[in-house]
């Protein structure tokens, strides 16, 4: 069997990955270079119960599903490509007032107790703690998933973007890519190929801390943002805006990012600026995910919205198996409930 997948983000190399293990002849067809659309600028948590606590059942189920996936993943994956993730379970503070009922798993922290959680946390009346919650260098899991999809035998072409899909082919301005089966997995650029999908941008700022300044352990919500702990610096992020494709940064939203985390953590007044960026999040037209057959040999994995990352496992073996025919399309998800 071939098959071509069109978007070399995440879900697209997640996918080719997979599927080349199962013994399929696959190339990736990829308009710039591998991970650098939506998947480079994500944060990389793995947040089910901040990300999904008012989703709809199959989009909780979804996220539940893939959270079970990603210890054994993010094992398979770093022995596949030699690369290290980074992938590591340090639960999750989300500030605010006591809801009157706990998610699963989670606990609620007085402010004594949150103290001791975080200390480099301003006074905060409490906040939930969700042990389970985990995360991922998004950039590094990018990198590996390419390498460990070349070692599997893919092929992965860049500079290649793709003008149409049709039963048997992706058309490129170089010619068609025959294949048995085309797999849609282009982000928010999925809308060009006909799928109701439309960017979402964020922009997100990363903090230096001075020498000898510890980081905080856990990732924390509140104040509107989320500061997400990496080896050496602090991911704060993100806006939200319906702006096209439009990339340009903003030093209002630069200076917004910075003035909320500096609410949570005052000591983060004395770090150094390291990064700014932004990237174009892919949402559909009623917030679900869009994976599974939209014609004869045509399949989306689009759609992901906030949860691209989260989502990976579950969608690199679900489409491949309804590829290979082994699963039935979701409902819920199903690219044909629009018409």
């Amino acid at each position: 069997m071939k098959a071509a997948i069109v978007g070399a983000g995440v879900a697209g190399l997640g996918i080719g990955w997979r599927l080349a293990q199962a013994g399929v002849a696959i190339t990736i067809l990829e308009r710039d270079e591998p991970g650098r659309g939506a998947s480079f600028a994500a944060a990389g948590m793995i947040a089910v119960t901040a990300e999904t606590a008012d989703a709809p059942p199959a989009e909780a189920a979804l996220a539940e599903r893939s959270r079970s996936l990603w210890p054994g993943f993010a094992a398979d994956l770093v022995s596949a490509s030699g690369m290290a993730i980074d992938y590591r379970r340090n639960g999750a503070l989300m500030l605010g007032p006591r809801p009157n009922r706990l998610p699963p798993g989670c606990d609620w922290l007085d402010p004594a107790a949150l103290r001791a959680r975080a200390p480099l946390l301003a006074p905060a009346g409490g906040a939930v703690w969700a042990p389970e919650e985990a995360q991922v260098d998004n950039r590094a899991l990018t990198r590996a998933l390419a390498e460990a999809f070349r070692r599997a035998g893919g092929r992965l072409l860049t500079g290649e973007t793709v003008t149409g899909v049709e039963a048997g082919a992706a058309v490129t301005a170089t010619g068609r890519h025959a294949a048995d089966a085309v797999i849609v997995a282009a982000g928010p650029w999925c809308a060009a190929l006909g799928l109701p999908v439309r960017p979402v941008k964020g922009q997100m700022i990363s903090l230096m801390p001075p020498a000898g300044a510890a980081l905080p352990d856990p990732v924390i919500w509140g104040n509107g943002v989320y500061l997400v702990p990496r080896k050496d610096r602090l991911l704060v992020g993100a806006t939200m805006e319906e702006a096209g494709f439009d990339m340009a940064l903003a030093g209002a939203a630069r200076d917004d990012l910075r003035a909320r985390a500096e609410a949570l953590i005052p000591g983060l007044k004395d770090w150094a600026l390291a990064e700014h960026w932004a990237g174009l999040r892919p949402a559909s037209s009623d917030g679900l995910p869009l994976l599974g057959p939209t014609a004869n040999g045509v399949f989306a994995a689009a759609g992901q919205y906030r949860n691209g990352i989260l989502f990976a496992p579950a969608i690199a073996d679900h489409l491949r198996d309804l590829v290979l025919g082994r699963a039935c399309v979701i409902p819920a998800f199903d690219p044909r409930r629009f018409g």
